[in-house]
């Protein structure tokens, strides 16, 4: 490092001359005492022109700054010192470095400029990037390509500290990630996040930077929080941004979706969704000698009635407590779930017929207790149907379906029962979805009317007549109305067949008045009409199409279909009724309705069902009649006739006069009979002196049809 004494120039080689930094030396009195050529360069001077004079006195612009201080501080303490030096002259950074020795100090100058400015672009670049982090809601970390924590921002340090509450370590600036990652994260998050980053630090630098997404959970105190991890390569950098989201809120939210597409919403057991693939499973894991699996279908009776007379809120409070009635019969291991509507589906595992007959007797006898809600105690029951699979059976559907046949056997059998599948109901079950699908299609085309004559008491006069759809089958004949008006009430085709109905019966009607036979006609009419709101519509047109006087038609209604929706049954009663439409209640004493609410209607006419009759005539003596007696009495207070259905026996008759019935119809009076058969009866019984009952009482032969 030390020059000769000759000087650098005295012709001989000068070693540093072909070093590119610029080497300078100082006396202890701070004077030049030997520059090379890249020093020379630098202060643009010869080195004769310095050698031999103070630094300040060459250069005046330094006296005063931290480069001339820092000099004068090694000159003084004989240490060596490192810094950066900007030259505004030049509009350069340099790297100083002074070495002391005996005779003054050795000063290097390296330009670096080019190195100083890129790192002042990167450190402006993190500041910037840095602000963005700051900005940033999710806790968020700046790692170098070694892995190490460059920047972390608020929201890291915020939830730092909930980590360290739970246990958890999380780590902080210039702390291995993914180390600080481990700490809380199980072993399959680890990898994903690990490879994930490895990823992003091997793409080219000069490709578009990738990014990756992972979500994990961590138990954060006494429960799980939800992170969703969200990794970025910084362009031109191998560095990446990594922001973990607490995505907990939307996780439960996912979750709990996801809870009520399989549970039902009022009374939070699995729904059909969720019991069908609980019973693949149970189906899936049975063996051939082991018991089978056990479906049993509860459909509560006359639930619709409680609805509509006590409210939606209350019946949703029945059902809840349904729901935890059955829950607390079953076995363990067993399910409840909810079908919709007032039916449940209890899931039996292992279970032969015997355990499931068993336990369906145990859950019928759930209900002998009333139900009570807001202070009300309510009575119910239910049709169980049972079906257990076969060790051939792994199909949910089809062990739902044949559940579901059962109970619509029990359902038809009476309220309050259960019953075991058989393969016979699968074909029932096959009946009535043929039944569905031709009264889509042609079958209205094949329906026929049958006609039973509707008979005065006082007279014997047959008055009118009811009509009865009939369904002329190609291939299994002529079948009644219980084979298939069950079905068209379910699918809502009673309708069309109740228009078509209407039409027929009032031009049949039309045609006998014009043949010298007024007879009124009854036509029976389906609550679904009344829920369609075409009733009224469909009524004027069939009267105005056939010209049949509105007096003469009937519209016969069950008690029971009345009570499904009362205010809307009543308001179009009341228009068929005020211009001209007679109105009765049907089978009046098999149904659940209020007499108040049943006698608010519009009616003229009470038919009674042929069950009272029975009722009556089983009834000890001293008390025969008393009960029909009563009935007929309270409909002439309010103006209203009435009818005995199912007279079938001189008793019959003879029970319903003495009760001061007005009209009677029945097998006894004549059964139900072809539209061609209807005038000859009617004018055979004219003939035979006009008093059907009389007839009838006589044991004369009574005309019938054919």
């Amino acid at each position: 490092m030390q020059p000769d004494d000759d000087g650098p120039r005295s012709g001989r080689r000068d070693v540093l001359d072909g070093v590119p930094d610029a080497v300078y030396r100082l006396d202890a009195q701070g004077r030049f005492t030997y520059l090379n050529a890249a020093a020379e360069g630098l202060f643009r001077r010869r080195a004769d022109e310095l050698i031999g004079r103070s630094m300040v006195e060459c250069f005046p612009m330094l006296e005063g700054t931290p480069a001339e201080k820092l000099l004068h501080e090694v000159l003084a303490t004989a240490e060596p010192r490192q810094f950066d030096h900007y030259a505004e002259q030049r509009d350069r950074w340099f790297e100083v470095r002074a070495f002391p020795d005996a005779e003054g100090i050795a000063v290097f100058f390296r330009d670096v400029d080019a190195q100083h400015r890129a790192a002042q672009r990167r450190e402006t670049a993190l500041r910037e990037l840095t602000a963005v982090l700051e900005a940033l809601p999710s806790a968020t970390v700046l790692v170098d390509e070694d892995g190490r924590i460059l920047i972390t921002n608020r929201a890291w340090e915020a939830n730092s500290e909930l980590l360290r509450s739970s246990g958890i370590d999380p780590g902080g600036l210039d702390d291995d990630y993914l180390e600080c990652l481990r700490r809380g994260l199980p072993g399959d998050d680890q990898a994903a996040v690990a490879a994930g980053l490895a990823r992003l630090q091997a793409e080219p630098l000069d490709g578009l930077p990738g990014s990756f997404d992972h979500e994990y959970s961590a138990q954060l105190g006494s429960f799980a929080t939800w992170f969703r991890l969200q990794a970025a390569r910084v362009p031109d950098s191998r560095r990446v941004v990594v922001t973990h989201t607490d995505i907990t809120e939307r996780v439960r939210g996912e979750q709990a979706l996801a809870w009520r597409a399989g549970h039902d919403e009022l009374t939070g057991l699995p729904n059909r969704a969720t019991l069908l693939d609980m019973i693949a499973d149970a189906l899936a894991h049975g063996t051939p000698d082991a018991p089978g699996t056990a479906l049993l279908v509860l459909d509560l009776d006359g639930f619709k009635t409680v609805n509509d007379s006590l409210g939606h809120q209350i019946g949703d409070r029945l059902l809840r407590q349904v729901g935890e009635r059955l829950a607390e019969q079953v076995r363990p291991g067993d399910a409840v779930g909810r079908l919709g509507a007032d039916q449940f589906v209890v899931l039996a595992r292992s279970c032969d017929q015997a355990e499931a007959a068993a336990l369906a007797f145990r859950l019928q006898s759930t209900f002998a207790l009333p139900f009570t809600a807001s202070g009300i105690s309510v009575p119910l029951s239910a049709s169980i149907g049972v079906a257990v699979s076969r060790s051939d059976v792994r199909d949910p559907h089809q062990l739902l379906s044949d559940a579901d046949a059962a109970m619509f056997a029990a359902k038809s059998s009476g309220r309050d029962r259960v019953h075991l599948f058989s393969p016979g109901l699968r074909e029932a079950a096959r009946w009535r979805l043929e039944v569905a699908t031709r009264l889509r299609g042609d079958a209205i085309d094949q329906l026929v009317v049958h006609y039973q004559p509707v008979v005065r008491l006082d007279t014997g006069e047959v008055e009118g007549v009811e009509a009865l759809v009939r369904w002329q089958h190609p291939e299994r004949g002529l079948l009644p109305p219980d084979s298939f008006l069950s079905v068209a009430e379910e699918t809502g085709q009673v309708i069309p067949i109740t228009r078509w109905l209407l039409r027929e019966t009032t031009r049949k009607a039309a045609e006998w008045a014009a043949q010298g036979l007024p007879l009124r006609m009854s036509v029976n009419i389906s609550a679904r009409h009344f829920s369609a709101e075409t009733l009224v519509r469909d009524v004027r047109v069939a009267l105005r199409d056939s010209g049949l006087p509105p007096d003469q038609l009937v519209l016969e209604l069950t008690e029971t279909s009345v009570a499904e929706d009362p205010t809307r049954a009543e308001d179009q009663l009341t228009v068929l009724r005020s211009f001209g439409v007679r109105v009765a209640i049907d089978d009046f004493g098999t149904g659940w309705s209020s007499l108040a609410q049943l006698f608010a209607l519009p009616i003229g006419t009470l038919k009674i069902d042929r069950s009272l009759l029975n009722a009556a005539e089983r009834a000890v003596a001293g008390e025969t009649g008393a009960v029909l007696h009563a009935i007929v009495e309270l409909t002439r207070t309010l103006g209203i006739r009435s009818v005995a259905e199912g007279v079938e026996t001189p008793e019959h008759l003879r029970m319903v006069r003495e009760a001061g019935c007005d009209l009677a119809q029945g097998w006894l009076l004549g059964q139900a009979m072809p539209a061609e058969e209807i005038p000859r009866f009617v004018r055979s019984v004219q003939a035979a002196g006009g008093d059907l009952c009389a007839l009838a009482v006589a044991g004369a032969s009574v005309p019938q049809a054919g």
